[in-house]
């Protein structure tokens, strides 16, 4: 029996599509290399944006002509679309020849779906669960050299806009001994990188019974032999204390990298989108990072066109990135969500609008991104080389400590290690360069 997964969305999906096919291959499923020679098809969705359903539907529908001519064919859907009653109503009526709808919280249930669904002719689901993913699942890591950790599930922050707390529930905490478990087992087994996630990491233990946040919990991983590089991702600005920034400056192995989320440069709008902080409070922070990391790379999400913009708002977001000088940022037209506030609200922005305003903080952003990039030409920057670039087999590709990604000219044994690499040539999204012998 072979298998095949679809992937959408964020990292802690990439880690939950690990952990399905790590459940699949102890079950005896191997990988495909096509849908033709595939038995069971899992979409690991996202739904945090309608740019993202529509992906799914799109798949969803080229998976009906495998369906047709193999009744044995089995489609299996799981992620954050099905935490959705409406979504599951559509497919349960729409979509007939789709097999299976599971929780991942319900993901070492899969292999017994599987068999389920082919005795029965009708749509087997498994949506409940517990509230966080059982340890100890097998997961096939995607990668020898990093591996995704997470630390925290669901989430309780309720941005007016987002859907994820309505569909990946409350925030909990795995233990920290769990955790630092999982480390060092994965220290053990050569992996060098270690990237923790979270909805919002710096909230990490609020909800422990016993006191232990997530300056301590990074301190700790800090102190794991074979770990070369510490990152986590999403951080929350609300959240980011004085505590965290020291801890990142004094833990060697924390990358100077970090993701802070703005959303938007006018605090009215950050009052809407319900952050919790505003434009003010937000500069204060990168402030704080850039005193004590002076080579930090900061990168953002920017929504735009959220109900009730003005041009003054915008502008107020055009002025903050100018101010703030992301080295990359992911921007975003703002996408209505069914059973968020936000799709309630009134003063709902024309989409030509939306369109004209993304188009200008694009430009803005990949001027600064170029500069910035442009500055690292001639220095020697550390590269954990991850493999052979993606786009050039005669280049190997890694990232900087700064996360910058890079193509460079080196011999194939640097893989899976640590290498000076002399930047000689920059581009929006990536560097080019040279190993240093």
């Amino acid at each position: 029996m072979k298998y095949k997964i679809f992937t959408y969305g964020c990292q802690m999906n990439i880690h939950d599509s690990e952990v399905i096919a790590g459940v699949l291959e102890k079950a005896g499923y191997e990988p495909s290399e096509t849908l033709k020679d595939t038995d069971v098809v899992v979409l690991n969705t996202c739904c945090i944006r309608e740019n993202a359903e529509r992906k799914v539907y799109g798949r969803i529908a080229q998976l009906k002509y495998f369906k047709q001519r193999n009744p044995n064919f089995t489609i299996a859907i799981s992620g954050c679309m099905v935490q959705q009653p409406h979504v599951v109503e559509y497919i349960s009526k729409k979509l007939p020849y789709v097999d299976i709808l599971f929780s991942i919280k319900n993901v070492n249930k899969l292999p017994e779906l599987i068999e389920e669904c082919r005795r029965i002719d009708s749509i087997t689901a498994a949506l409940a669960g517990n509230s966080d993913l059982a340890e100890n699942l097998e997961v096939k890591h995607t990668s020898s050299i990093k591996a995704w950790v997470p630390i925290t599930y669901g989430c309780n922050n309720y941005c007016t806009y987002c859907v994820v707390p309505y569909v990946r529930g409350r925030e909990v905490s795995r233990l920290p001994e769990d955790i630092l478990r999982e480390v060092k087992t994965l220290a053990d087994e050569g992996f060098m990188e270690i990237n923790l996630l979270g909805q919002n990491v710096n909230s990490y233990g609020k909800n422990l019974d016993k006191p232990f946040d997530f300056p301590e919990l990074l301190r700790k991983i800090n102190e794991i032999e074979g770990i070369e590089r510490i990152r986590f991702i999403t951080s929350h600005p609300k959240d980011l204390s004085d505590e965290l920034v020291l801890a990142m400056k004094e833990c060697e192995k924390v990358c100077e990298h970090i993701h802070l989320p703005v959303q938007s440069g006018s605090s009215r709008i950050l009052k809407k989108m319900n952050r919790h902080y505003s434009r003010e409070h937000y500069i204060e922070l990168v402030n704080k990072l850039k005193d004590a990391i002076p080579n930090i790379s900061i990168t953002t999400d920017i929504i735009v066109g959220f109900p009730g913009e003005t041009e003054e708002d915008f502008l107020d977001t055009l002025d903050l990135v100018k101010t703030i000088e992301f080295d990359s940022a992911f921007t975003f037209i703002y996408s209505k969500r069914i059973g968020t506030p936000a799709a309630q609200m009134e003063d709902q922005i024309d989409d030509e609008i939306k369109k004209e305003r993304l188009k200008r903080l694009m430009e803005l952003q990949d001027s600064i991104t170029k500069r910035k990039n442009n500055e690292l030409v001639g220095t020697v920057q550390e590269v954990l080389v991850e493999g052979e670039s993606k786009n050039d087999a005669q280049k190997l590709s890694g990232r900087t400590r700064t996360n910058k990604l890079v193509n460079f000219v080196g011999p194939k044994e640097l893989i899976g290690h640590l290498a000076d690499v002399k930047i000689t040539e920059s581009h929006t999204w990536c560097l080019i360069g040279e190993a240093v012998n």
